[in-house]
């Protein structure tokens, strides 16, 4: 009878790390996570994306004026490297959930301080920072996987996409870029380097004194005379000021200077210029 224990009590031990192994499987709603530069910072999202799989989706999976975490699983999250602007409201930099209420002709989109929102008992109207209402639109083909995407992206401005089934949601998010940028500006002028390119190169292409810009394009290539790269945007800011001769010239020395460092780029885009301004 020992016997027979301790033979019992050896094979436990030796099939004990084999038992307590676990399986590995996919997640059904696999976890998404997003970085998407943005302003002077970035937006992180962090969601989980459920599929279609032949069900109804909004107004059934999904309930109609119910809030839903936007996703599955976990909570779905925004985090911003810096002060966002949407609907209106300053948000902060930081870490926050993002909660929304479909419906069949509008939905709430819910930005909010709570980060483990999973179901709507979970949900405290008192921690919403913002609250805005957007237009549900119907897609003209179906999206299997719940997705979220950051479109239209521009210096100070992006939508965030919300795609499932055949409806596409939007939320608008902005940030203040110009006035930080143009205190760079102003601080670095200060400064015994400076950075006259990109402080030019902002003003051309932020609709700002072209005057100043001129004035900088010149002063970056007194620093650098064979900056092929600074005298294509000197011309292009002439031409923007309708300086159609001058500009022209500087395209013409453009190309002597990309010839020069072997850039057939820039060669092309100063002999595109000179064509449309001829």
């Amino acid at each position: 009878m020992k016997s027979l224990l301790l033979l019992f009590a050896i094979a436990g031990y030796l099939f004990q790390p084999i038992m307590a192994q676990s399986v590995k499987t996919p997640s059904p709603s696999t976890p998404q996570y997003v970085k998407q530069d943005f302003g002077l910072s970035s937006i992180e999202l962090s969601y989980s994306r459920p599929g279609v799989k032949g069900r109804k989706i909004f107004g059934d999976l999904v309930p109609f004026g119910k809030v839903w975490r936007t996703g599955a699983n976990q909570a779905t999250t925004l985090t911003f490297g810096d002060a966002v602007t949407i609907g209106g409201t300053t948000i902060p930099a930081g870490k926050y959930g993002l909660l929304s209420i479909p419906g069949a002709d509008e939905w709430t989109l819910i930005i909010t301080r709570q980060l483990d929102v999973t179901s709507p008992t979970a949900y405290k109207p008192d921690q919403d920072i913002v609250r805005i209402k957007a237009r549900p639109r119907q897609l003209p083909f179906s999206v299997e996987t719940f997705t979220i995407l950051f479109a239209e992206v521009t210096s100070n401005s992006c939508n965030l996409q919300l795609l499932w089934d055949n409806t596409i949601v939007m939320l608008p998010i902005t940030t203040d870029v110009d006035s930080k940028i143009m205190t760079q500006i102003d601080n670095a002028m200060n400064k015994d380097t400076h950075p006259y390119f990109t402080a030019a190169f902002y003003y051309l292409e932020n609709g700002k004194d072209l005057n100043k810009a001129l004035e900088w394009f010149d002063k970056a290539l007194a620093q650098d005379p064979t900056a092929f790269f600074v005298a294509y945007q000197k011309a292009r800011c002439q031409a923007k000021m309708g300086k159609k001769q001058d500009a022209i010239a500087t395209a013409k020395k453009g190309i002597e200077l990309a010839k020069q460092a072997n850039n057939p780029d820039y060669v092309a885009l100063n002999e595109k210029l000179i064509a449309s301004l001829q």
